[in-house]
């Protein structure tokens, strides 16, 4: 299993104080890898921390806002001066907010947007840029379904993730040559604080999910784990600017 031991690695992870990104930062400190974990809450990040610790390896918390172009400068900075590297990128934290789309008002558009796109993309070319002087990496932007399909009442995050994919290939092509690559995870609708934010306020919203899925349900956050050590490690090494559905056959149904 050595194509999947992440042993001595260090991989930042944003997003990573709870759902996906918690899961993702675990899983990857079980295979090995040192953590630089990010979110905009340092309680949560400080309870993540404590448990990767626990199966021994190193963490740096790093509280950060990925629409702040200084915020991610100073954390990929603080990265290198603790580990002198950064071998993985998990570029997983995002929003929605779900209105319809003749109600959505533009500053909620810019937020979704700055956060689910822009901060993928400053933080891909900040992480980006040391990769390229390593000569080596693996970007993982955590994309989703609604990259591929239309949901209602999510016009602005379907136009990120969409954004994300084409961001991935992009990326891909053009550091290919100098040995890193960029992926995307697509997930389907997951049991996160973000997705619970939506059955909250919907009753029929779970139920709707698991009758349209072709696995009957919604997925959970420790299923992108393993896709997510995958991308990162030597496993998946001639693979780049590829979108991987995690999705429970989401996207293979057409009706």
């Amino acid at each position: 299993m050595s194509l999947f031991d992440l042993s001595g690695k260090v991989s930042l992870v944003t997003g990573a104080g709870r759902g996906i990104g918690r899961s993702i930062a675990l899983g990857l400190a079980e295979a090995g890898s040192h953590l630089v974990l990010c979110s905009r809450s340092r309680d949560e990040l400080e309870a993540v921390a404590k448990e990767a610790e626990a199966l021994g390896v190193r963490t740096l918390v790093a509280p950060c806002d990925v629409s702040d172009p200084g915020q991610i400068s100073a954390t990929v900075d603080a990265a290198i001066d603790e580990f002198g590297q950064i071998d993985v990128l998990i570029n997983n934290a995002g929003l929605t907010i779900k209105k319809p789309a003749e109600e959505l008002p533009l500053e909620d558009w810019q937020t979704i947007i700055n956060i689910n796109l822009t901060g993928v993309f400053l933080m891909a070319q900040a992480v980006g840029r040391h990769m390229l002087s390593q000569r080596s990496g693996s970007i993982i932007n955590i994309s989703s379904i609604a990259g591929k399909t239309g949901l209602t009442g999510s016009s602005a995050y379907c136009a990120s993730k969409g954004g994300v994919d084409m961001l991935t290939k992009t990326l891909a092509v053009e550091w290919a040559e100098r040995g890193v690559r960029v992926n995307a995870l697509a997930p389907a609708y997951t049991e996160t604080p973000l997705v619970k934010a939506i059955t909250d306020t919907r009753a029929d919203f779970a139920e709707r999910v698991a009758a349209r899925t072709p696995m009957k349900r919604m997925a959970r956050p420790e299923e992108m784990v393993g896709t997510a050590i995958f991308l990162a490690a030597e496993a998946s090494s001639y693979i780049t600017g590829e979108t991987i559905m995690v999705d429970g056959g989401w996207t293979a149904f057409g009706a």
